[in-house]
């Protein structure tokens, strides 16, 4: 018996170390010229690396935390000591803890309105809660129209929209806004640094999973072959790919739905997996490397957040020891669309400009990277795809059901964690299951 996998990410290599795990023989195909999909790190000074794509996890994220374990690696907690520093349409300013110099009271309510619809949401099928179809109806950005009214919280809210999931909240319908939040663990959860979702990274970085996951598989991962072609006949699957056809029993498809969707299928699905509301999630990520983290000189943590791009946020993301310091700068939602327009050179000094707003004792960094995640041919955004109004509706139903020989992965396809390596993890996983209960049926 020999399963496809489509997509060398945490899902695809996931499921095939399960699949291996059982006996059964593998062949993980991936596009690009690297494994790891959205996560990726880049070496920023030698032996030092940024993770430009996932990097946070916290302690619920269970299968994670036991790869982190099996693998043999280790977590840093996120830097957060320090003064935060806030520019919220005057000058910047530092002030102690991560509360926004804002209306305590407005954003109270804005947040008791997030979780009271987060709350109604059915966590393991969007689609079947109650008053679904108005709710993936609407978009973010009419409900927020509709319900908030004080300019504190309408001036955060697309801020805060932005730092969780990387969207605008124009993009996202209001079932897949509240269905994100109550995957995560809830919005004080998600939004936390210690005891919640951003509490640690990889040492190293988060690629090292993929580059480890995929060592252990060897040669049954082969790189450079972008999947064209899907092709069902009787008993076997045949996929074809810029250098060949490969035949297989069954095959787990990896990737995001808009990459899904770009394959040709034959016959064809039944459902697509996206629709003309479905965006890729819209974040640039900025890294600005200096000699060490100067800003900890002055009493700042580096966490910031801004209501003018391009970094809408800021973070310590410096490797533990004398190292070099990293900044870490989120662009996001509507900001990264422009911000990704921008030729490099505009990039770097709009991102450096604003950085030395924000901390002015900083010199001229060290180095400058820029990842743009919603122009990655492989990737069509980050941290995970955008479901706009309908979507959820139309297309949740089918996300994770098998067709045929065909399953489902990615952290699209997952009901936990959903947007994050947990969901992509947990969601390999149930793909291996799906193919060996079939054998076992």
């Amino acid at each position: 018996m020999t399963t496809l996998i489509v997509g060398a990410g945490l899902a695809g290599l996931t499921a095939a170390t399960e699949l291996v795990a059982a006996g059964k023989e593998v062949t993980v195909l991936e596009a690009r010229d690297r494994v790891g999909g959205r996560t990726h790190g880049i070496e920023v000074s030698p032996g030092q690396w940024a993770d430009a794509g996932a990097a946070y996890l916290g302690t619920r994220h269970t299968e994670l935390k036991a790869l982190i374990d099996r693998l043999g690696l280790s977590t840093v907690p996120t830097t957060t000591e320090g003064q935060s520093r806030f520019s919220l349409g005057g000058g910047p300013h530092s002030s102690q803890g991560r509360f926004p110099p804002l209306s305590a009271v407005a954003l109270g309510e804005l947040f008791d309105l997030l979780d009271d619809v987060t709350r109604t949401v059915r966590a393991d099928a969007p689609w079947l809660t109650p008053d679904a179809e108005r709710l993936d109806g609407l978009s973010a950005a009419e409900w927020v129209e509709q319900h908030v009214s004080h300019p504190d919280a309408r001036l955060f809210f697309p801020l805060f929209l932005g730092e969780m999931m990387a969207a605008d909240p124009a993009d996202v319908s209001v079932l897949h806004m509240a269905f994100y939040l109550r995957s995560g663990g809830g919005i004080r959860y998600l939004n936390a640094f210690a005891g919640g979702a951003q509490e640690d990274r990889v040492d190293g970085g988060a690629h090292r999973l993929s580059e480890l996951l995929a060592a252990k598989l060897g040669d049954r991962v082969l790189l450079g072959q972008p999947v064209r072609v899907v092709e069902e006949s009787g008993s076997t699957v045949r996929v074809h790919t810029d250098r060949g056809v490969h035949t297989a029993d069954s095959l787990i498809i990896a990737v995001p739905p808009l990459l899904a969707d770009a394959i040709e299928y034959r016959p064809g699905l039944p459902s697509r997996r996206a629709g003309s509301t479905t965006v890729p999630g819209c974040a640039v990520k900025v890294h600005l490397v200096y000699p060490r983290p100067l800003w900890r000189d002055h009493g700042l943590s580096g966490w910031s957040v801004s209501s003018e791009g391009p970094l809408l946020s800021t973070v310590d993301d410096s490797p533990p020891g004398d190292g070099v310091g990293i900044l870490t700068g989120f662009v996001t939602g509507r900001e990264a669309r422009e911000f990704a327009a921008l030729a490099p050179e505009r990039q770097r000094e709009a991102a450096v400009a604003q950085a030395r707003r924000l901390f002015p004792e900083l010199p001229e960094p060290i180095g400058h990277h820029v990842t743009d995640w919603i122009n990655e041919e492989y990737s069509r955004g980050c941290y995970a795809a955008l479901f706009g109004p309908g979507d959820w509706v139309s297309f949740g139903p089918h996300l994770a059901t098998p067709h045929g020989r065909i399953h489902w992965a990615g952290t699209e396809t997952s009901t936990e964690f959903f947007g994050l390596m947990e969901g992509a993890i947990r969601s390999g996983q149930r793909a291996a299951a799906e193919i060996l209960e079939g054998l076992q049926g």
